[in-house]
């Protein structure tokens, strides 16, 4: 891997993601709201900050996403949900990643391997939800991977190396997930850059269009 262009380089996983990257040797252009204005729910500004780049990116990672927005906490029963905190979900955590796509495609090569990912969770699984609530977060990473995975079916008549994928990077320490990890182990940024990196390596063309936890293994849809 020689080039990595990362959209939410400045969050938790991001910031690591460039730092894990760069100790590799790999020349990582990163790009988020904090530094560069991107908002990844504005088309027009997906397009703006992506028009400068030529590429081609061996790894284009879109780590945009949070679980709480403007205050709206995870619903804990229907009569939590509301429709703006839904929407709002949809905007940042599945139409986000999909736009950043639809203007990275361009960015990536058509001669050899390459990847496209965007963070997903766990969450985001129907075959694996057995406890209900968080209804729009989770439904905004189904969306996505359902996105994911049509894209890679396109993607692959035009990009026959391309491999475009989900990623469940764990339950992270950051800010993202402060509030709601209980007891449940934590990684570090830092582990969660590194055990992400792992899967960008094993990932094969035959791996396009699926949905991959930290390990490496598949989840279900």
């Amino acid at each position: 891997m020689e080039n990595a262009l990362l959209l939410g380089a400045s969050g938790g996983i991001g910031s690591a993601l460039v730092k894990a990257l760069s100790s590799r040797g790999v020349a990582v252009t990163g790009l988020s709201r904090s530094e560069h204005g991107l908002d990844v729910t504005d088309e027009g500004s997906i397009a703006s900050a992506l028009a400068p780049l030529s590429g081609p990116y061996d790894l284009i990672f879109v780590a945009t996403g949070a679980l709480e927005i403007n205050g709206a906490r995870p619903e804990k029963s229907l009569r939590d949900l509301n429709a703006d905190a839904m929407l709002n979900q949809f905007a940042l955590n599945c139409i986000g990643p999909s736009l950043a796509l639809k203007h990275c495609v361009r960015l990536l090569p058509r001669d050899r391997r390459a990847v496209f990912a965007a963070l997903s969770a766990r969450v985001g699984s129907i075959g694996d939800n057995r406890l209900g609530g968080w209804y729009s977060y989770r439904t905004a990473k189904a969306a996505l991977n359902q996105m994911l995975h049509g894209a890679a079916i396109e993607l692959g008549r035009t990009h026959k190396q391309a491999i475009c994928v989900a990623l469940h990077p764990g339950t992270v320490a950051t800010s993202f997930t402060e509030k709601y990890v209980g007891n449940r182990p934590t990684v570090t940024p830092a582990e969660a850059a590194n055990n992400l990196l792992g899967v960008f390596e094993m990932l094969t063309v035959e791996d396009t269009g699926a949905f991959f936890d930290w390990k490496g293994d598949t989840v279900p849809w």
